[in-house]
This record gives C-alpha cells, sequence and structure tokens, in this order.
C-alpha cells in the first residue's frame, strides 16, 4: 500500500528526508491555494502521526490516506 501513494508522498516531502513536517504541509495547503495557519498544519500532522515524533513518515501518510 504505501507504494500507491509514495509519488505524492514525495512531493509534499520538500526537503526529501523521508518525512513530512508541518512546515512542508503548510507550503502544500499554500501552493494548492488553501493556506493554512502554522496551528492547524501542525494539528493535521498529529492526525496522521501514530509514533509521535511530530513527523509523518510515507506509512502512516499511506495508513491516513488508504
Amino acid at each position: 500500500m504505501p507504494n500507491d501513494y509514495a509519488t505524492t508522498f514525495r512531493i509534499v516531502d520538500a526537503d526529501d528526508d523521508g518525512l513530512i513536517s508541518a512546515t512542508e504541509m503548510s507550503r502544500l495547503m499554500e501552493v494548492l491555494g488553501q493556506p493554512i495557519t502554522a496551528e492547524a498544519a501542525a494539528a493535521a500532522i498529529a492526525r496522521m502521526d501514530r509514533d509521535g515524533d511530530g513527523l509523518i513518515s510515507l506509512e502512516e501518510f499511506a495508513a491516513y490516506l488508504g
């Protein structure tokens, strides 16, 4: 399942560290024309973050979307 979302994940993961941060989520939403606050970006990350590290891995991303 993670491979199904890998391309999208890589687009959002702007610094290519294998994780999506709240900053990257905020940038994505701005590019999509739906800017969000830093707090909203952090809340979005928290909803997907299963291991509590404050970042989204490909596995967490795929599990949330799948």
